[in-house]
């Protein structure tokens, strides 16, 4: 939303985070919604003449001061928190006091219409189809001055995040498709990339990772876990199929306005795939796994459905990032890394049909240069090279000239690419990368990679290339006072990694009543982001 560093946004780590880490309350940077330090794309596209729409996850902040409408959207409809059930569904909690931490903020599917809390879901609702709906309805109500204007249009969906659930006729396609496992999806996704040409047929992936309470492997697993596991496959790839055929009406209204071929359509994720294991976390195992024992129905049959909330752990996410290294929450490539794909009429009538992959890494690009509208000077950034804003159209000159394929298109070999989320950081400048993963997923250490000859990050060089090493350490250093990290894991002290401060205990419970009439005011107080 903005082309600069999280950690200057004020989203230097999600909201859930910095809520159980006292390390991280209070630091600038750390407010848990999107501040005024920056300027977001829609505010810049408002102002300079489009109109904008939103539909789906927002998760920049939960109150109307912080909403899509109070960031630069005409019209919008968002999911505040980072995820919800799908279909609207939430248990009848015996008391406020008894969901655990997780699900205050994992569960309720808290929504906002502009500026007003959304008190009552349709009876019908689900997630994808929904957001696919209403991005529709805002498309067709513009007024004929409104379809004057370009149209931004921003389709975040939740889904397929955790809990996974998809209606039953999305499910069924994918029947038995995963019954072997996570480690046979992962060799033959591996294979079929190869073919496709879209990682190198000499690539080496690097290994599947695992820490101690997570699923183990497949042949040690009993019938039912194996089957249980298998089926959550199927409930992700439910809930894929289905955002894809929403996407799909979406397009299809396009072509049938005749906006489709003036139209620039991104699709890309926010990350690597979700590989949380929340039954291997002794700080919540018992809470989260009894809750779900209590009020859900994960029986082989049910899984999927509104009642059901089950996740599908770190294996089978290895299988869809593979060959790169870990998954989401993670500075690893297999967690930052992901696919664009630009669906536009751009290349000229002579090359519509054509259809490339391109391997080059891209990094905060910048839309507003290709949308024909003005870049602020007083957005803020650091300036170590990781400059905000990154032009956009570089990207796409680079795409268009069909003999060159440098993978320093976009950004010179010189230029420096920092990141950390949750206590997991990384630096790249050119072909080098600096990674640090905690413990008990990694060593807990700086490495160094060629990241051009080693996509999977499976050969840590910094013995061989010191002078490379202290190089990207001291550019880490720098990047981490510009931007504001407050610190990778290991580094909080004090216990912080787990610690809760007693004032924040209550932030989430308020988020099954705001928006109701009834809500007390004790409640209101609470909410501290």
């Amino acid at each position: 939303m903005t082309g600069t560093d999280h950690h200057i946004t004020g989203l230097g780590q999600l909201s859930e985070f910095v809520r159980n880490s006292p390390a991280h309350q209070g630091k600038p940077g750390h407010e848990g919604y999107l501040n005024d330090r920056v300027v977001a794309l829609p505010e810049l596209l408002r102002d300079g003449g489009y109109h904008t729409i939103m539909s789906g996850k927002w998760h920049l902040g939960l109150k109307p001061e912080y909403s899509p409408k109070a960031r630069g959207f005409n019209k919008s409809f968002a999911l505040l928190p980072g995820c919800a059930n799908h279909y609207g569904y939430e248990p009848p909690y015996e008391s406020i006091d008894e969901p655990p931490r997780l699900f205050e903020t994992a569960v309720t599917a808290l929504h906002m219409e502009k500026t007003e809390y959304v008190d009552q879901l349709h009876e019908d609702f689900y997630s994808p189809d929904f957001y696919a709906t209403k991005m529709l309805q805002y498309l067709e109500e513009r007024s004929l001055e409104e379809k004057q204007k370009p149209f931004f249009a921003y389709l975040p969906f939740s889904a397929p995040h955790w809990p996974l659930q998809a209606p039953k006729e999305s499910m069924d396609k994918y029947r038995g498709l995963y019954a072997d496992g996570p480690e046979t999806l992962r060799l033959r996704r591996l294979e079929r990339l190869k073919e496709l040409g879209l990682v190198d047929h000499n690539v080496v992936p690097h290994e599947i990772v695992t820490a101690p309470g997570e699923l183990g492997e497949w042949n040690t697993m009993t019938d039912d876990e194996r089957a249980k596991s298998a089926r959550s496959m199927e409930a992700y790839a439910g809930m894929v199929d289905r955002m894809d055929e929403n996407i799909g009406r979406v397009l299809h209204y396009l072509r049938a306005t005749g906006e489709f071929d003036n139209t620039y359509v991104f699709f890309m994720s926010d990350n690597g795939a979700e590989g949380a294991s929340y039954e291997a976390r002794d700080v919540i195992r018992k809470d989260v796994l009894g809750h779900i024992a209590k009020y859900y129905n994960n029986e082989l049959d049910n899984i999927g459905r509104h009642d059901s909330f089950v996740w599908y752990g770190n294996r089978w996410a290895q299988a869809a990032t593979a060959p790169s290294r870990l998954y989401k929450m993670f500075s690893t490539q297999g967690g930052y890394c992901f696919a664009l794909r630009i669906t536009t009429s751009w290349l000229g009538e002579e090359r519509s049909s054509d259809r490339r992959v391109l391997h080059r890494h891209g990094h905060r690009a910048n839309p507003a240069r290709v949308l024909r509208t003005r870049t602020p000077s007083s957005i803020q950034g650091p300036a170590s090279g990781t400059a905000p804003w990154q032009d956009l159209k570089a990207f796409l000159d680079a795409s268009a000239a069909v003999k060159r394929d440098s993978p320093f298109d976009i950004h010179g070999e010189n230029h420096v690419t920092g990141f950390e989320v949750a206590g997991s950081g990384a630096l790249r400048r050119g072909r080098f990368k600096i990674t640090y993963v905690p413990k008990p997923h990694g060593p807990q250490r700086w490495e160094l990679f060629d990241i051009l000859n080693d996509p999977g990050e499976t050969d840590d060089i910094g013995k061989s290339y010191p002078e490379v090493l202290e190089k990207l350490l001291a550019l880490w250093v720098q990047y981490r006072e510009e931007v504001g990290v407050v610190g990778l894991r290991g580094e909080y002290g004090n216990g912080a990694d787990n610690a809760v401060k007693d004032e924040f205990e209550d932030t989430g419970k308020w988020m099954r009543f705001i928006g109701k009439k009834d809500v007390p005011e004790t409640v209101r107080k609470q909410m501290k982001v």
